[in-house]
């Protein structure tokens, strides 16, 4: 007898292939508006994306941009659903009382359950490079391109990462230096994804002295003489892409600088949390097709004249997949509490970061033990186990970008062992 909460079944019923909220199980975070929303995403995926993916991919070509524009048209974003960015959609595409934080999970999610590829990825990408322009760009500035990239019609790129700054973003070296009315920009940039298709830069530069104080943002026009953009090579498959930037004496108008002066750092700050929620939820869904590639492959393959699902560490395997995989889920879903509750982005630091840390190892673990069932046949880009093989090339991608393991756990227990040192400062819960 099913629960008087429960939400309707959607998608595999196949149990752990879906989330739980999917198979019939009942969840406090999901309302009408997001089954409404999830079919619409779920339809345009199967419709635009999952049969022409794999053409994309084989061709090493990107996907057409016009998907944008059509993902608009279907009710979806084309920039993320932060407070700022969904105001500029159409109301007509706006549910009643609004997007919320679990409407841009379950977007995610579903982009993702194509598997790995990056199609429609420049979307999450101008969800990352244009809250800046809007929380402190001028109208002006914000004129030149926000409702552009709301229609699908140009794409912004973030350009923070360089050859010698990764995750150590207070250490960057490219240069803006004021003479008279506009900026002369000097340096590189590296790990810029989407850069070969953005018409605009969030760019990072350092306009004052060293550390973070000294870091400005600017937004620069892709077309701008001096700039140099390069389609890097990847270790996984990308119909999308990420590519290395040369400046060389780019003039950028003064009037472009967004917000003040020496407070880049902070503009930045705004996304990098809600950064890795990103990664987090696509990855695990990424985990989660590891889990379900292997239980159907599990019950149709034979060795020595049994199932696979019949020898018990293949059933070990996927049972502990599959409770990692659902802690994460949960995870998931308890951070876009956070977020929709109204906790402070600034208070998310260590709760993103453990996030994207646990995304990343379970990921890591998923598609290790799937390669493992399916043998010899993760091994080759054909056959039963292509997506599995696939699947194990893109581990590094949800585990380095956005902040690696090592920078994100280390940032957990500094803040950690902060607090333990000067517990006066701690703030007292109410409660």
């Amino acid at each position: 007898m099913a629960c008087a909460s429960a939400m309707a079944p959607f998608g595999d019923q196949t149990p752990g292939c879906e989330p739980y909220w999917y198979q019939g199980y009942p969840s406090s975070y999901y309302s009408k508006s997001h089954e409404v929303f999830r079919a619409k995403c779920r339809a345009f995926v199967d419709a635009e994306i999952r049969p022409h993916l794999e053409g994309w991919l084989q061709r090493r070509e990107v996907y057409p941009l016009e998907l944008h524009a059509k993902a608009l048209a279907a009710g979806l974003p084309t920039a993320g659903l932060a407070k700022d960015v969904q105001s500029r959609y159409p109301s007509s595409m706006v549910p009643e009382g609004g997007f919320d934080p679990f409407h841009e999970l379950i977007y995610l999610d579903e982009l993702a359950a194509v598997g790995p590829g990056g199609a429609l990825g420049q979307c999450g990408i101008n969800s990352m490079a244009l809250p800046p322009v809007l929380f402190a760009g001028s109208k002006e500035v914000q004129s030149m391109v926000v409702d552009d990239v709301i229609s699908g019609r140009k794409n912004i790129s973030l350009a923070i990462s360089e050859p010698t700054a990764g995750s150590d973003v207070a250490n960057i070296r490219a240069t803006a230096v004021r003479e008279g009315d506009s900026y002369r920009v000097n340096g590189q940039k590296k790990w810029i994804t989407g850069g070969h298709i953005a018409d605009f830069f969030t760019l990072a530069v350092r306009t004052g002295g060293a550390g973070n104080k000294g870091l400005s943002l600017l937004l620069v026009d892709a077309r701008s003489p001096g700039i140099d953009v390069r389609k890097m090579e990847t270790q996984f498959d990308t119909c999308h892409g990420t590519t290395f930037l040369t400046l060389d004496d780019v003039r950028v108008p003064a009037a472009n600088l967004i917000g003040e002066e020496g407070r880049g750092f902070m503009y930045l700050l705004l996304n990098f949390n809600h950064e890795r929620l990103v990664i987090s939820v696509g990855t695990c869904r990424m985990s989660r097709l590891c889990y379900s590639e292997s239980l159907k492959y599990a019950v149709r393959r034979k060795t020595f004249g049994k199932p696979l699902t019949e020898h018990q560490m293949i059933r070990w395997k996927l049972g502990e997949m599959l409770r990692q995989i659902e802690a994460l889920q949960d995870y998931c879903e308890r951070v876009a509490f956070q977020y929709k509750s109204g906790v402070p982005d600034a208070r998310l630091g260590t709760q993103c970061g453990l996030l994207k840390v646990m995304a990343s190892k379970t990921f890591e673990y998923c598609a290790r033990e799937a390669s493992q069932i399916f043998g010899g046949s993760a091994l080759v880009r054909e056959g039963p186990g292509r997506l599995v093989e696939r699947l194990y090339r893109d581990v590094r991608g949800s585990a380095i970008p956005g902040g690696s393991e090592e920078v994100l756990l280390d940032l957990a227990a500094r803040q950690a062992i902060a607090a333990a040192a000067a517990p006066e400062k701690v703030s007292r819960s109410k409660l």
